[in-house]
């Protein structure tokens, strides 16, 4: 059975995003001190005493202002509580009731959705602040504190209640999680959108509209997906607001937790060096890669740009020869179907084993073609090696002496590796061991 959805939503700086991170138990959504810095719907699994749910973070509603940012940010709230089984709405009991809260009160009404109203920070907490919060017309306020944890218990208590039905949730799949990430501007967010079939993020032509990491779940054949769209990453002496600063945190922790990557480059403006820095944080993480060079469209092409594309791409990232690479328009959906298929592929092979026996075989074979080397007259010796872990594929070497062992000819093991092997799209990885003394 679906989990049930649980949406928050509110006016702008009411606390939402705290208490979004404090029901989700982790720091999930940005904070800070200003209106309108959520701006997409973050979503987070979550369970209050055994009843498992979907929390949904929304941006701040400003539902009469004609200024583009909060139409879109109105537009994903609206999607929020259309999927919502429940929704709570949140109040400032410290700056009272106001107009915009009437405003959306009157929208949840419409909706014909349950709702909780909750009265956030009350620090200081006494029945006399929620009085006046009835005239919304929603029911019995509940006072809480999302910054001091207080009344967090009484809300979800009330929320859990609402659920149609309280049966167990069966066990889902584990999705396949692909982090989409880039330099600003670099199309990720439409590409997101593309593959999903919906205006899921927004999508503008200024940079850095994206702030968050947004994850979204997505069924392809009869597969579950997990999109991670990932706000810009730029370097490091670009970024000078805390709010950049901390959506760049949040775009490689996305890298560190997602099964694939998807690294978005702007083909009419060419592989830069921030590129290759991002592609080269994703070969750290030991994670498959699939470069996605996006707005082929508005490339002049002839014969053999392709080819010159390709040859670019091998030189700046030569580090991570194993990539994939695909040449896509997210804007008018060119070759995106290509995309969750190619990601099936590199993960599978990210989680290639292969047996010790023929894993010995490989070596025996590696030896006989290309000598160990020798050092001050001795030889390195392999004698045998085992396939440690997968995502990535990672092999032990144990040797008679690894200070033996030149980055040449494990450079040459890895290659071997890769010509009887397909590992293409994933990084593989070699460690040498010098075997114990006492059993040579």
């Amino acid at each position: 059975m679906a989990k049930p959805i649980v949406a928050i939503v509110g006016r702008p700086n009411v606390g939402k995003s705290t208490l979004f991170n404090k029901i989700a138990g982790r720091k999930i959504s940005i904070v800070e001190n200003r209106p309108g810095i959520t701006r997409d719907r973050l979503y987070a699994d979550c369970e209050w005493l055994t009843k498992k749910f979907i929390l949904i973070d929304t941006g701040g509603l400003e539902l009469k202002s004609e200024d583009e940012m909060w139409s879109h940010i109105k537009k994903q709230a609206d999607v929020a509580i259309e999927t919502a089984d429940v929704i709570v709405f949140v109040c400032d009991g410290k700056a009272g009731l106001t107009g915009s809260d009437y405003d959306v009160a009157d929208m949840l009404r419409r909706s014909g959705k349950p709702v909780v109203l909750a009265v956030n920070k009350l620090d200081n907490y006494s029945p006399d602040l929620l009085y006046d919060f009835y005239c919304l017309g929603l029911g019995e306020p509940i006072g809480v504190s999302a910054e001091q944890s207080q009344g967090i218990g009484d809300l979800l208590d009330e929320v859990c209640a609402l659920f149609k039905s309280d049966a167990e949730n069966e066990e889902e799949e584990e999705d396949v999680k692909i982090a989409v990430v880039g330099k600003p501007n670099a199309g990720k967010s439409s590409l997101t959108n593309k593959l999903l079939g919906y205006e899921r993020t927004i999508v503008s032509s200024v940079a850095g509209t994206t702030r968050d990491s947004v994850d979204t779940k997505l069924c392809y054949k009869g597969k579950n997906y997990t999109l991670i769209d990932t706000a810009g990453i730029r370097r490091k002496k670009s970024v000078d607001e805390d709010v950049e600063y901390y959506s760049v945190i949040r775009a490689l922790a996305s890298i560190r937790r997602a099964d694939v990557v998807f690294c978005v480059i702007d083909s009419a403006a060419g592989i830069t060096e921030q590129d290759v820095k991002i592609c080269g944080y994703a070969h750290e993480q030991g994670k498959p890669t699939v470069i996605v060079m996006n707005k082929w469209d508005l490339v002049e092409k002839d014969t053999n740009t392709i080819n010159k594309f390709n040859e670019k791409l091998k030189c700046d990232l030569a580090f991570m020869d194993y990539f994939k690479a695909v040449y896509i328009s997210a804007k008018t959906g060119q070759r995106t179907e290509k995309l969750l298929p190619l990601a099936d592929e590199v993960l599978a092979h990210a989680k290639t084993r292969i047996t010790t026996g023929t894993l010995n075989d490989f070596v025996a074979d590696c030896v006989r073609t290309t000598e160990p080397p020798t050092k001050n007259g001795r030889r390195l010796k392999i004698y045998y090696a085992v396939q440690d872990g997968v995502c990535p594929p990672s092999f032990v070497f144990f040797v008679n002496d690894e200070e033996l062992m030149h980055f040449s000819y494990k450079r040459f093991l890895e290659n071997s590796l890769r010509r009887s092997f397909d590992f293409s799209g994933t990084p593989i990885r070699l460690f040498v061991r010098s075997r114990n003394k006492d059993e040579d």
